[in-house]
C-alpha cells in the first residue's frame, strides 16, 4: 500500500468513509475558515510524512466536514520552497487528497498586487501563472506523467463558478495573473517592474507549486489571492510579513463570503 492510500485509510478511520468534494488550502492569515468547518481536525504531526507549516499564520492541521452543506478537506497551513528548497513539499498533501477521492482543489494566497485597481483588501481570482521561482515540484519524477500540460491549469468552470458566487455577494473578483517568487525575502522594485512587463498582476511565495501538482494528480484547480500589500516600488507602504498577517483579514471576510456562496450554489446545481 502507498503512502497516501496509508494516510488516506488513517483519515478515514478518523473522519468517515465519504470523499470530499472539494479540497481547500488556505494562505497565510486566512486559517480562520477551517474553524468554520463542522468536523474533525487533524494535526499535521499525526499524518506521517505531512509537512510542518513552519511559517506563522498557518495552522498545520486537516480538517475534514461539512461546510455550507458541502463535504470538504481543509488545508490549514502549506509547506512554501522558501522553508527548504523543496517545491514538491505538498505532493503527498495532494496524493492523500486524491486518494480520498477529492477531484476538486481551492487553493487562496496572501499575494501583493501589481494592479492599482486591485488594492490591498481586495480579491484576484487567478486564470493563468508565471513560474518566475523557476523550479518545479515535479523534478525528479520518473514516470511519462511529469510531463503536464498546464493550458488549462486554472479550471474555466470553477473559475466561472467562483466569478458568479463572487457577483452574487456583490465582491470584486478581477481576474488577472499571479507570478510565483520563491521567497522568503520579497521582490525588489526592479522585479516588480519586470514581472509587470512579463504579465503578471499579483506577486507571491506559494500555489504555483500545487497547481501544477494537483493537475499532474488529476485535480480540477482554482485559486484566488488575497491582496495584502502592492509590489514593491508601486507604494509608500512597509512591506513585511507581519504586515501580511495584519492586512490579509481585510480581504479574508470577502474571499468567505465567495467561497461559502460558491459551495452553496454548487450544491444547488
Amino acid at each position: 500500500m502507498s503512502k497516501s492510500a496509508e494516510l488516506a485509510a488513517l483519515i478515514r478511520d478518523r473522519a468517515g468513509d465519504r470523499a470530499p468534494e472539494f479540497g481547500l488550502i488556505l494562505g497565510s492569515g486566512l486559517g480562520h475558515l477551517a474553524a468554520q468547518v463542522e468536523g474533525v481536525a487533524i494535526a499535521y504531526d499525526d499524518l506521517p510524512g505531512f509537512p510542518h507549516a513552519g511559517v506563522s499564520g498557518h495552522v498545520p492541521q486537516l480538517v475534514i466536514g461539512q461546510l455550507e452543506g458541502r463535504r470538504v478537506a481543509v488545508f490549514g497551513g502549506r509547506s512554501h520552497y522558501y522553508e527548504h528548497g523543496r517545491a514538491d513539499a505538498m505532493r503527498l498533501p495532494l496524493e492523500v487528497l486524491a486518494a480520498l477521492g477529492c477531484d476538486r482543489l481551492i487553493l487562496t494566497n496572501a499575494a501583493g498586487s501589481l494592479r492599482a485597481d486591485i488594492p490591498p483588501g481586495g480579491l484576484m481570482l487567478l486564470n493563468d501563472h508565471i513560474a518566475f521561482a523557476g523550479a518545479n515540484p515535479l523534478i525528479g519524477e520518473p514516470s511519462d506523467a511529469r510531463f503536464v500540460p498546464l493550458t488549462d491549469a486554472h479550471d474555466a468552470g470553477m473559475r466561472a463558478a467562483l466569478a458568479a458566487a463572487a457577483l452574487a455577494e456583490g465582491v470584486d473578483l478581477p481576474e488577472g495573473v499571479y507570478c510565483w517568487f520563491s521567497g522568503p525575502s520579497f521582490e525588489t522594485p526592479a522585479e516588480i517592474r519586470a514581472a509587470r512587463i512579463l504579465g503578471a498582476d499579483a506577486v507571491g511565495m506559494s500555489t504555483v507549486p500545487e497547481i501544477i501538482l494537483g493537475r499532474f494528480l488529476k485535480l480540477r484547480c482554482a485559486a484566488i489571492s488575497v491582496i495584502t500589500n502592492m509590489g514593491a516600488g508601486l507604494s509608500n507602504e512597509a512591506i513585511s510579513h507581519d504586515h501580511t498577517k495584519a492586512m490579509a483579514p481585510l480581504g479574508a471576510a470577502k474571499l468567505e463570503r465567495v467561497l461559502r456562496r460558491f459551495l452553496r450554489d454548487d450544491q444547488a446545481r
